[in-house]
């Protein structure tokens, strides 16, 4: 049988899915995408094809997509995130829908019709609101690990509310919210809807809402805030981490069955 791969080199982590050929998952990888883009790409494929019990030769296409996407040397094309994180998204949901990808260095928000097409879409990259960055500077300033921000968030009963949308103020309003002894969980909890405010002033929701990106996998309460403001029940996928190298993966397949060299 025949195989195709994707890989999403992402600013933070790189995620590799291998599909078959009716688009079943059958082997994953993600680690640190790290300062060697190429690398790190070769250790997910070999960590992918070693769960899944292949050789290299069974990858019949393999695309890239992703931060990172040009500096992946084994793939035979690239795409971008927005067209990967739609193609992962409508495969698992097949309707009218609006995907919001909250990145470490960047969130989008895409629009997609009935067929899977792109209508539209809003990338936040000016600065590090309402991306993982934020979040990530918020526990570095909180000396925390990133993995115990979402527990400590469903643990608040009086959320701090941080005045700005800067990264760098916020930074300093979470020390000054620390010396006026406000607690740790609420400050937290602050944060995610600062991230969750700035998703909300990009755009607004067209069909169904889904979400993606490893920063709601890692933060699912961040998808409960996302859905209350928005006032509709968000969808995630099986993997929202993966779903950019899934929708790679599905268009090395689909170029692959029409005879083209994804591009």
């Amino acid at each position: 049988m025949e195989y195709f791969c994707g890989i999403d080199i992402g600013a933070s982590a790189a995620k590799l899915v291998i599909v078959d050929r009716s688009g079943r998952t059958v082997a994953k990888a993600v680690r640190k995408s790290g300062v060697d883009y190429a690398d790190t790409a070769e250790r997910c494929l070999s960590e992918g094809l070693s769960a899944a019990g292949l050789a290299r030769a069974q990858i019949a296409a393999s695309l890239a997509t992703g931060y990172g996407r040009s500096n992946v040397p084994w793939v035979d094309g690239s795409m971008t995130e927005i067209a990967c994180h739609g193609k992962g998204a409508f495969f698992q949901f097949r309707r009218p829908m609006t995907v919001i990808d909250i990145g470490a260095q960047d969130s989008k928000v895409i629009h997609l019709d009935e067929r899977g097409r792109r209508t539209s879409f809003k990338m936040n990259r000016k600065c590090a609101a309402g991306t993982g960055a934020f979040l990530e500077e918020i526990a570095y300033r909180l000396d925390l690990p990133l993995s115990e921000l979402n527990p400590l968030a469903e643990r608040s009963t009086g959320e701090v509310t941080l005045g700005s949308f800067c990264t760098v103020f916020a930074a300093t309003e979470v020390l000054e919210k620390i010396r006026n002894g406000a607690k740790v969980e609420d400050i937290v909890k602050g944060a995610f809807r600062s991230v969750v405010k700035r998703i909300v002033e990009m755009d607004t929701i067209d069909g169904a809402l889904v979400m993606t990106g490893g920063v709601v996998a890692h933060n699912p309460l961040l998808a409960k805030l996302v859905e209350k403001s928005f006032q509709t029940p968000a969808l995630l996928p099986p993997d929202p981490q993966h779903a950019g190298a899934f929708g790679a993966a599905l268009f090395a397949l689909q170029e692959a069955e029409k005879g083209d060299p994804p591009c």
